[in-house]
């Protein structure tokens, strides 16, 4: 699989940045020591503008070249963040950091930007001017919707915007992508069910909570397999089921249900939404107890706009032989949303060969990978940014 001899002849930088990072992961917003470091790699790379603080720990490098002022300003995004995971992986570098890892790849997304980076800010091949965001709080704290709201699109001026992550079960170095949606809205809720407790003996006496919940829970999936059009994908999850009972003979007076619901287009996210209330609500009436929801919108669909996905595949084709140009959307959710929301442009997996699930403390990112995502940001760049 062809890639550029300079990014291979760099690997090793690349695996260094990446064990560095792996050895002190920081979570969410948190992340002064991941923070510092890209900072300072970023101006030893000879970054023209280096911003600290945005969005709290977010930092972006802006890349000049050939007639800056021409207008056209592209952006490349990685997160920064762990995840609250205790390290099984065994590694001679895992983490030390006791309840922390980089779980996800992050770690290897950081260290992919970075050899982007030092790349463009050596060689300025191109025309115009490159941003690179160095994003906190992907993993459950919407950093970049926070960095959005701290106007990065309009402080840099960015008009496009490109995001890659690691994929297990795609073999090491293959591409992946699609147009629309690639990954799913993601919305939890919380469902309190109230009914009269009492003895286990005496269940004539009671409404029973648990009796409610176990109906709830079945009819809930009726959302999917019956009010929802069966092209469109939808999942919806109960996960939890809490009690205020612990006793063997105690009807509880209250059951809770925790769950999910994960779609890909605003109008079935809408649709679902109202529909679980109506559902759990008349559910718990049919019984003689009562419900209430509580629904959080997390979020959105990952959303990749027709001519950033074209873009993305080629600048991945020039890298590797082995691009699906077509994969089947996934059911997890992404905050790099939100930039796709405010921006057009599209999100790219590259395979990360065998390795345990992302989030798993058993997870391994493969750094062979590096110098092909570090080649794609590149080639994107410069095919977008063309000298004329």
């Amino acid at each position: 699989m062809p890639v550029k001899s300079y990014f291979n002849d760099h690997a090793a930088q690349y695996t260094s940045w990446r064990h560095d990072l792996h050895r002190q992961p920081e979570l969410m917003y948190d992340l002064p020591e991941t923070a510092a470091k890209i900072a300072r790699w970023l101006r030893e790379f000879g970054c023209d503008i280096v911003e600290e603080g945005i969005a709290r720990s977010g930092v972006v490098g802006v890349i000049k070249g050939h007639d800056p002022d021409c207008g056209a300003v592209i952006g490349l995004r990685a997160d920064m963040d762990a995840l609250p995971i205790t390290e099984a992986s065994g590694l001679a570098f895992a983490s030390q950091s006791d309840g922390k890892m980089h779980a996800c790849g992050h770690d290897g997304h950081m260290a992919i930007l970075l050899g982007a980076a030092q790349y463009l800010a050596q060689t300025r091949a191109f025309k115009g001017t490159v941003v690179v965001v160095f994003q906190p709080a992907e993993e459950g704290g919407g950093g970049g919707l926070q960095m959005c709201r701290e106007g990065l699109m309009e402080r840099f001026a960015i008009q496009e915007i490109y995001g890659l992550h690691n994929m297990p079960g795609i073999p090491a170095g293959h591409f992946a992508i699609c147009e629309g949606p690639i990954m799913a809205a993601c919305d939890e809720f919380d469902i309190t069910i109230s009914g009269n407790g009492g003895h286990a003996a005496t269940p004539h006496l009671t409404i029973d909570p648990v009796i409610v919940a176990a109906q709830m829970i079945m009819a809930l999936q009726t959302i999917t397999s019956r009010n929802v059009n069966p092209h469109d994908q939808v999942v919806v999850s109960v996960c939890a089921v809490e009690t205020d009972s612990t006793a063997h003979n105690v009807i509880s007076e209250q059951v809770v249900l925790r769950g999910t619901v994960r779609s890909m287009s605003p109008q079935v996210r809408d649709f679902v939404e109202q529909q679980l209330g109506r559902v759990a609500i008349s559910t718990a009436q049919a019984f003689g107890a009562q419900a209430d929801v509580s629904y959080h919108r997390g979020y959105p669909v990952t959303f990749n706009h027709a001519a950033g996905t074209a873009h993305a595949i080629d600048a991945a084709r020039a890298v590797s032989a082995d691009v699906d140009p077509d994969v089947t959307p996934m059911m997890g959710a992404e905050d790099f949303s939100y930039m796709l929301e405010a921006r057009p442009g599209a999100y790219i997996w590259l395979g990360n060969g065998d390795s345990a699930a992302l989030h798993s403390p058993h997870y391994k990112f493969d750094d062979s990978i590096l110098p092909y995502g570090a080649a794609w940001f590149s080639t994107l760049v410069e095919q977008r940014l063309p000298l004329d």
